[in-house]
């Protein structure tokens, strides 16, 4: 039986222990910190249950589904209601609901004609295919226009990565626009004419993924496989150094060394940085401690439902920098799933920071919770105080896809391809969302399990 040692145990971490002890693999999972599950943490208390960071996984590929059924949760799974499928954008001051179709886009507040002449237009832009990597605000700039991008695009791109679009780049931070407009020559037809290949695959676009949870929480995952790999997982191990032998890798942490065949790092980049990796060729992680994560606080409050004037029906909203406000968006988490709020009470669940105003997602628990709510008063019609208030900061949440990005990608594949047995996975490699890092820890698994 082949040994396997996994870094880290945040979802891919334990999401690849999990399938790798299912082929039969013996596997340790090191973890530096007290607990597993990474970002994912939930908590219940008084009636309320606040998640720590996201607050659902998109179903985007049939390999989740699987995974769930596989972990034994599907009678714990929630999926969003239907009710809460609005989604709102923020533009003169209020949050306007998405059009969710043609005529619908054609008839919103939210975009001048300009705006919407400029998405009609796009079919008809011609793709560009000089092999320059552009941000994707570069991209929208070129197939729609600055109001597109300043209103629109600006707020999606705060809800996915905290991010700057004129630094993320196309190709690394939104590799399926990029695909559009290479195989289709354009966005909008690619939308239409691309519909049968995804069937084929069986993949789903993130904007029509159904979106889920569980009865307690995001945090019932990481709980189950924990549970599930029982002693094979090392809390409060933080791995030094990994020295190549003659039969593998031997691991090196606090209190005690061991060898295994093979060795996967499904941590942070910038713990790959100073980790210290000695090989017949000499190996530098150095590199990876430049990219950018970007601290992101989420802040939790519950209020009484006559407290608030807007319905909070829907999914939630996404706020543009230009509109002027200092938190990210806003998750309607009551709307989204039963039982996370007590009757006559809703749940919100905000986020400040990012690349946007890096320095507001590192402010302390009570200013952060006046910064929301001086917001939260304007948008949504707030009254009083809060009766529920739980606040989580990330010093670096989310890593930063910017523009240059392949090159942490290529030295990746050339740590791999100089280094047998050594593999890498995880949000800083397959994409930064909860159903992107289950996906990264079910195909590494997959890979290495051929070897085991």
């Amino acid at each position: 039986m082949k040994t396997v040692a996994v870094i880290g145990a945040g979802i891919t971490g334990l999401t690849t222990a999990f399938y790798l002890k299912r082929a039969g693999a013996a596997v340790t999972v090191f973890e530096a910190g007290t607990r597993a599950g990474g970002v994912i943490q939930s908590v219940r208390k008084d009636g309320f249950l606040a998640e720590f960071g996201p607050n659902t996984i998109l179903e985007t590929s049939p390999k989740i589904k699987q995974f769930i059924a596989d972990a034994g949760l599907e009678a714990r799974k929630l999926v969003t209601d239907p009710k809460a499928e609005a989604r709102f954008l923020v533009r003169h001051g209020r949050p306007i609901e998405m059009p969710g179709s043609p005529p619908g886009f054609l008839t919103t507040k939210l975009f001048s004609w300009k705006a919407k002449f400029a998405v009609m237009r796009e079919p008809f832009i011609k793709p560009r295919r000089d092999g320059v990597e552009e941000s994707i605000g570069q991209f929208v700039v070129r197939r729609f226009n600055q109001e597109f991008l300043d209103h629109a695009i600006d707020a999606l791109v705060a809800g996915i990565y905290a991010g700057d679009p004129n630094k993320l780049s196309l190709p690394h931070a939104f590799p399926r626009l990029k695909a559009l407009e290479d195989n289709y020559g354009s966005m909008i037809k690619g939308q239409i004419f691309g519909a049968r290949e995804r069937k084929k695959r069986g993949d789903t676009a993130k904007d029509r993924a159904a979106k889920f949870s569980f009865d307690e929480g995001l945090q019932v995952l990481p709980d189950t496989l924990a549970a599930q790999l029982g002693e094979s997982l090392k809390l409060n191990a933080p791995v030094t150094k990994l020295t190549r032998t003659a039969n593998g890798w031997r691991v090196t942490t606090a209190g005690s060394e061991q060898e295994f065949a093979t060795v996967i790092f499904c941590g942070t980049a910038y713990k790959l940085a100073e980790l210290g990796i000695e090989a017949a060729q000499k190996v530098s992680t150095e590199a990876f401690a430049d990219i950018i994560y970007p601290p992101v606080a989420s802040v939790v409050l519950g209020f009484k439902r006559e407290d608030v004037v807007h319905p909070c029906q829907g999914f939630g909203m996404l706020i543009p920098k230009i509109a002027g406000f200092k938190i990210l968006g806003t998750i309607f988490s009551s709307a989204l799933f039963p039982d996370r709020a007590p009757a006559g009470h809703l749940t919100l669940t905000s986020y400040l920071g990012g690349a946007r105003y890096p320095e507001l997602g590192l402010l302390p628990p009570e200013k952060l919770i006046e910064t929301t709510l001086a917001d939260l008063r304007g948008l949504l019609g707030v009254k009083g105080q809060p009766v529920f208030t739980h606040t989580a900061v990330y010093p670096r949440a989310i890593p930063q896809y910017n523009v240059g990005y392949g090159k942490y990608r290529d030295l990746l594949k050339d740590l791999e391809a100089k280094n047998p047995n050594l593999f890498f996975a995880g949000h800083y490699r397959d994409g930064v969302s909860l159903g992107d890092s289950i996906v990264s820890g079910v195909n590494i698994a997959e890979r290495v399990a051929k070897l085991v």
